[in-house]
């Protein structure tokens, strides 16, 4: 008989050197500013960057029902950095081998159980550059669903705890702002994809 899952919990918080880091390593950039100046930069970088020189990708759904509002679909996942769950699209680093379509169709499947054909994927794009090097695409895939289809089944990893949320396209925006009122974080790729959303419905220029 299973028990219900217990609250996440920090327990310690300690220094950690690159050496002894598995996914990320801090390293010093020097540099020269425009008047030539030399200056240091201190910056996290991943260990895992494969041989497409991109990190990551995030997946913006779209869920395509017959008679229902279109949607997406977004998960929430306890974030130890942070201290809290945090409201994301689905994401996920790129294999060593894989193409970055093939890591957003892999990791929808994975966090969601939802499969969806690709239909755009931006440039590559930086997450907080003064901080880090990381780097992401964001691919938005169209999922077609049908009258009656069940809800699939996620494939998750061991220690993965992911709820999914499907948010009709039209209340997105508004219901990240309630997220963030209710002690949620929300993180700043998928709010600012839904201000654009809400920007594009609402401007008057």
């Amino acid at each position: 008989m299973s028990s219900d899952p217990l609250e996440p919990e920090i327990t310690a918080i300690t220094t950690l050197s690159s050496a002894d880091a598995k996914w990320v390593e801090l390293q010093r950039i020097d540099w020269k500013d425009q008047t030539g100046k030399p200056r240091i930069w201190e910056v996290a970088a991943r260990k895992t960057r494969g041989s497409s020189g991109i990190d990551a990708v995030a997946i913006a759904p779209i869920l395509v029902h017959p008679s229902r509002p279109t949607s997406t679909l977004v998960v929430l996942q306890y974030r130890p950095p942070v201290a809290a769950v945090c409201v994301e699209f689905p994401a996920g680093l790129i294999d060593k081998l894989e193409t970055p379509e093939d890591a957003a169709i892999r990791e929808l499947r994975e966090e969601t159980g939802y499969e969806g054909k690709v239909i755009s994927i931006s440039p590559t794009i930086v997450s907080d550059p003064g901080m880090t090097t990381a780097n992401m695409q964001l691919v938005v895939m169209e999922v077609n669903l049908k009258e009656g289809d069940p809800e699939p089944k996620q494939q998750l990893d061991d220690g993965e705890y992911i709820e999914r949320v499907v948010i009709p396209l039209d209340d997105l925006h508004d219901r990240l702002v309630e997220y963030s009122k209710n002690g949620y974080a929300v993180d700043a790729r998928l709010h600012h994809w839904a201000a654009g959303i809400e920007f594009a419905r609402n401007r008057k220029w």
